[in-house]
């Protein structure tokens, strides 16, 4: 599979909550990949929490930092990247998301809430709606998800190796509809 992506990095996109990360250490290792989680990056190159972020810089500031570290890492080659679930709101990042095989992670709105319910490290989800506010965000963002090379839905008891196992299964069928173009 590796050398079927020849070095092109993965780009892990969806929603909060979907396991880009967790999916992503799964790819990363079985392609012989590095691993990046931009929320990480961000942290560790700021010293602050999202939250922080969020509440000294605004969304618009976070945003921006985001795609100044996705303009960085396309740059590399042989990774999988884990993205925040807004990066596709800025039509600047779509260039660095289109230097590799996008990916949508994409899980039922009841899913995510489930698993988010407990986490306090969601900005976006800091309202009286939050499952409300999660479906208005997936909705808004659905037309940008769908512009992935590769759209993985997951379905209910699914685990991240089953998600990852039908990520490397569709990678075959994306890189020859792309080479026949």
């Amino acid at each position: 599979m590796s050398s079927l992506l020849q070095g092109v990095n993965l780009y892990l996109i969806g929603m909060m909550g979907v396991g880009k990360t967790t999916v992503g250490h799964l790819l990363a290792k079985e392609l012989g990949y590095g691993f990046v989680d931009t929320d990480d990056v961000i942290t560790q190159a700021t010293g602050k929490s999202i939250n922080q972020l969020f509440a000294q810089e605004g969304e618009a500031g976070f945003r921006q930092l985001e795609s100044d570290v996705l303009s960085q890492v396309c740059a590399f080659t042989k990774l999988t990247i884990a993205t925040g679930g807004g990066i596709v709101l800025r039509r600047e990042n779509w260039g660095y998301l289109h230097h590799g095989l996008i990916v949508w992670l994409d899980a039922p709105v009841e899913i995510i809430y489930s698993r988010l319910a407990e986490d306090t490290t969601r900005p976006l989800l800091e309202d009286v709606d939050p499952k409300g506010k999660l479906r208005s965000l997936l909705e808004q963002r659905t037309p940008l998800y769908s512009q992935a090379d590769l759209h993985i839905t997951e379905r209910e008891g699914d685990t991240p190796e089953d998600i990852a196992k039908r990520v490397l299964e569709g990678i075959p069928n994306i890189l020859k509809t792309q080479v026949s173009h």
